[in-house]
């Protein structure tokens, strides 16, 4: 069994896609490693990258080329100065050299040593083969960017099957809804405690604590950068950012001088009514914005869908209770990462194999079922919480403009926030016992819709918007 810790759904990562940015950036640095495992890192004299399938299709727009020069460069995507990448890049496109891992000069002209291939791998939509020349002979590895910036390599007994095989280690081991509600009731534990139980057989508890922190301060910081800059976003549609002109509208004159403080300024305003939606749709907008200006956002599961889990648990620290703390933040973040391992183990988390219902529909279905938990829930309320989110997202397809994080992506993280909260309340007032279509049966579901969606709808920009708008008119 695939094991999956909530720190690999939440990763932090520069944006704008964790399949297409954040998946490749990591497979360099796993590539470094590999030709030091080797003995082969200080031979290399020349590199070359082929790109395939939907990262060759729509690699540019997602920064699939800068992420890869930062991996090389030995940039690290969760600590890197964002200000600096501008920099970064623009030394290697004009000198025509690489800081390989920052250890050697090699010669290295992008336009030419990564090559778009537009042909796809018959093991995954998100292929990407790293190639090193050495005494005149070239060594090649091939990995894969399978969504939420996870990375594998194709194992040849399971190429067929077209399936990674793991072991489990896990006390409480989990890959369905049936078996959570089990371990629940088995421990008399609510999700987040079971989750939790697991999480401490792979890291001490104050690490745990730590980490989730650290998670909590990138969302909100990266919200806070969101509704702080206006302007336009990069990539040439010229995006107007939204989020700076709703929360000034919002926020009006009251001070307050760190995103902490904001927080707690927005906690203490009176938030009407007709407010509480623009607010929560401030937010979404506010990270994606970040998102799509290659910021640093937590991937949730993926970057496209990042604004979802961060408006939904800011909606309940604003609207719901004025006095959570770092536990309630916790607990929801527990619960949103194990119901992603769900949806990863049972379908996929990768537009470019399911469309963006495998992104957004996945992070909308994450954000119920922890709301729905912090709000009293019963572990079946979550789950139920959770299918309700993806039911109402199933066949949703991934059509990004220009091959660009932004339209119509931004806005969905908005909707799918709204959802999310009306799945909670849905689920809320909801007996458990007339459940018609359980969290397993939509998972599958999902699948089966993904595999039977056409692949001009899964992240190529082939179809839909992508081919139906005009880009001169953006």
């Amino acid at each position: 069994m695939e094991i999956i810790s909530v720190f690999d759904m939440l990763k932090i990562g520069v944006g704008p896609s964790s399949s297409h940015t954040l998946g490749p950036w990591r497979a360099a640095e796993r590539w470094i490693k590999e030709l030091k495992a080797d003995n082969k890192f200080n031979k290399v004299e020349s590199i070359t990258i082929d790109l395939y399938g939907s990262l060759s299709l729509t690699g540019k727009g997602h920064a699939t080329d800068l992420a890869i020069m930062l991996g090389l460069s030995g940039a690290d995507p969760e600590y890197i100065p964002t200000d600096s990448i501008d920099s970064i890049i623009t030394a290697i496109k004009t000198e025509k050299k690489l800081q390989f891992n920052n250890e050697k000069t090699i010669d290295f002209n992008p336009e030419t040593a990564i090559v778009f291939n537009k042909k796809f791998l018959p093991f995954h939509s998100n292929g990407l083969a790293f190639s090193a020349s050495i005494n005149g002979r070239k060594y090649k590895s091939t990995f894969y960017s399978i969504g939420g910036g996870f990375v594998v390599k194709e194992e040849r007994k399971n190429a067929k099957a077209n399936k990674i095989i793991f072991y489990c280690t896990l006390p409480y081991p989990i890959d369905n809804g049936v078996k959570l509600l089990e371990v629940c009731h088995q421990l008399e534990l609510p999700i987040s405690g079971v989750v939790l139980e697991n999480e401490k057989s792979l890291r001490e508890p104050d690490v745990i604590d730590s980490e989730l922190k650290r998670i909590w301060a990138t969302m909100l910081e990266c919200m806070y950068i969101g509704c702080h800059t206006e302007g336009n976003l990069p990539g040439g549609l010229n995006v107007r950012r939204r989020a700076f002109d709703m929360h000034k509208k919002l926020i009006g004159d009251m001070p307050y001088n760190s995103p902490e403080a904001w927080l707690e300024t927005i906690r203490g305003t009176e938030v009407k009514f007709r407010q509480i939606l623009k607010w929560v749709s401030c937010f979404a907008l506010a990270v994606n914005e970040v998102n799509a200006a290659l910021g640093r956002v937590v991937t949730a599961p993926t970057n496209g869908s990042a604004g979802v889990i961060p408006s939904v648990l800011m909606y309940y620290l604003v609207i719901e209770n004025h006095d959570a703390n770092f536990e309630h933040i916790k607990k929801f973040l527990l619960v949103a990462g194990e119901i992603g391992s769900l949806f990863k183990k049972g379908a996929t988390i990768s537009a470019a194999m399911g469309g963006c219902q495998a992104e957004i529909g996945v992070s909308s279905a994450m954000a119920a079922g922890a709301l729905t938990e912090l709000l009293g829930g019963t572990p079946e309320q979550v789950l139920m919480a959770a299918e309700i989110a993806m039911e109402h997202h199933l066949g949703l397809t991934c059509d990004p403009i220009g091959g660009l994080v932004q339209i119509p992506c931004i806005e969905r993280n908005s909707m799918g926030a709204i959802k999310a909260i009306n799945a909670a309340e849905l689920a809320l007032e909801t007996d458990p016992n007339n459940v018609k279509v359980p969290l397993d049966k939509v998972i599958s579901t999902m699948w089966e819709t993904a595999k039977d969606m056409n692949s001009k709808y899964k992240e190529t920009s082939e179809g839909g918007l992508a081919v139906g708008v005009n880009l001169s008119d953006c």
